[in-house]
């Protein structure tokens, strides 16, 4: 790995998914700067860790718009649930 470089997976090389599989948790709620690198690698890994991904659509963006849309439509194809902000404190407050 090259000086200075980071990881973007959420879980990779650390406790997490393992402490977060440990409470029970099943779906995680995906937001982030860069939707073709941090999130997407964010949801695939969380995918094979048996999560259930959910990406909100409103709380992502990426540095230009075709990276993004292409990757929002990649990840809700294969890999995540894809909802506007709206939708998913509707979620939130019926489960509550």
């Amino acid at each position: 790995r090259r000086q200075g470089a980071r990881i973007a997976i959420l879980a990779f090389g650390s406790m997490l998914a393992p402490w977060l599989t440990q409470r029970g948790v099943r779906t995680l709620v995906v937001a982030g700067c860069v939707t073709s690198g941090c999130v997407r690698a964010s949801v695939v890994d969380a995918m094979c860790w048996g999560f259930s991904p959910v990406v909100v659509r409103d709380c992502v963006g990426d540095r230009a718009i075709g990276p993004h849309d292409a990757n929002l439509f990649d990840m809700s194809q294969k890999y995540a649930e894809v909802i506007p902000l709206d939708v998913l404190r509707a979620r939130l407050e019926l489960a509550a």
